[in-house]
């Protein structure tokens, strides 16, 4: 194995972790915003006994596997999904690099740069609406700023193909919503209205094929172990950002696929 080769991949290890820290911020957000705790100036902390956390303790993936999931005083469980959501950080810049290069500065592409926020921003969508079946406005103006910044950097999807995007999806949306109550949530809707700006008419309808696919299996299985009645709502903001984020990376891929198979 040549240096050049180790070196490649050594970098390649640090854009994964740098996903990875960035993700795992987010989740930290995604767990306080709720409660109204301090998110910048509050330090990470057990959530059981209130130990403040070492540096050690919050290096991203390599402490929970450390510590094998648990508080290192109190032994209690780390949430899954904090691990987890480190993963999909890593993985999610890894993807925006391997899919929209590495540009100037080694790590990612400006737009690269930008879908990465935009991945970033739907994992804390999806934890609190989980949590909260609350989707908070401020997302969707983020959102809708980071497709601003789409229109200079992928001048291909116009403004024309923006606009549709974001009406596509969302009316037929609050249309249902307005007849059969509880179909979708106000939040859903906003979301897939900024989403729609963001990602282009063809990748959207991508998005929420993905969407309805993956929470209509979730809601399938959830009621055939009857874990859920039929009256039950449930988050669907998950499954929304999960369409969304294949969207992001995939949607335009997808969409020409499935129309020169028609």
């Amino acid at each position: 194995m040549t240096e050049l080769v180790i070196l490649e991949r050594i970098l390649w290890l640090i854009r994964f972790l740098f996903g990875a820290c960035i993700f795992s911020f987010l989740g930290v957000v995604a767990d306080r915003l709720p409660r109204d705790e301090e998110i910048v100036k509050g330090r990470s902390h057990c959530t059981a006994c209130g130990r403040v956390l070492t540096p050690a303790e919050l290096i991203p993936c390599v402490s929970f596997l450390a510590l094998r999931g648990r508080c290192k005083d109190c032994g209690t469980p780390i949430p899954k999904r904090a691990f987890l959501g480190e993963l999909a950080g890593g993985a999610a810049w890894i993807l925006c690099a391997w899919r929209y290069g590495v540009g100037h500065t080694g790590l990612i592409s400006l737009e690269g740069a930008v879908v990465f926020c935009y991945l970033g921003i739907l994992l804390v969508v999806a934890l609190i609406d989980w949590d909260t079946q609350i989707i908070y406005n401020r997302f969707h103006i983020i959102i809708a700023i980071l497709a601003a910044a789409q229109i200079f950097l992928v001048p291909e999807h116009g403004i024309g193909d923006r606009l549709l995007g974001a009406l596509i999806v969302s009316v037929p949306m609050l249309v249902l919503a307005l007849i059969v109550p509880g179909a979708f949530g106000g939040g859903d809707i906003k979301l897939m209205a900024a989403s729609g700006l963001f990602l282009g008419m063809d990748a959207i309808v991508c998005a929420m094929f993905f969407g309805l696919l993956s929470g209509g299996g979730y809601a399938a299985f959830m009621l055939a172990t009857k874990r859920l009645k039929k009256s039950d709502q449930f988050a669907f903001g998950p499954f929304l950002a999960f369409g969304l984020a294949v969207a992001a990376l995939w949607g335009d891929q997808i969409a020409a696929w499935y129309l020169s198979a028609l």
